[in-house]
């Protein structure tokens, strides 16, 4: 991969941590400020609902920054861009439509049908 391309996905994956780093904290300001007292269970309930919701996001949210950390990496020890399962250069097309990813199309496909018959 040419320096221009790791460059402009160093700046992609970078913004997309910080953005990232964002969410999540405004998130976690949201929970703590909301501490309201419910008369009615329905109310609660509704509100248990929201918070579980919210939570679920957040965890996405952590896994997607582990991602984004981990591509960084790679683009710094020179292996972003490669497939890890074939070897092959990921193209990038594929690249800019998920830069965290690690897997070209055709194994990633190939993972997923393996997925799929296992009923994953």
């Amino acid at each position: 991969m040419e320096h221009n391309d790791l460059e402009y996905f160093r700046t992609l994956l970078t913004t997309m941590l910080e953005e990232a780093h964002q969410k999540g904290d405004s998130t976690l300001e949201e929970m703590t400020d909301s501490n309201e007292i419910f008369a009615d269970p329905a109310d609660r309930a509704t509100a248990e609902s929201d918070r579980a919701f919210t939570l679920r996001i957040r965890d996405r949210e952590r896994r997607l920054i582990r991602k984004i950390q981990a591509a960084l990496t790679r683009i710094d020890d020179g292996t972003y861009g490669i497939c890890e399962e074939c070897g092959e250069d990921i193209s990038v097309p594929r690249l800019k439509a998920r830069p965290v990813t690690r897997l070209c199309i055709n194994c990633k496909a190939k993972q997923e049908a393996d997925e799929s018959l296992r009923g994953d």
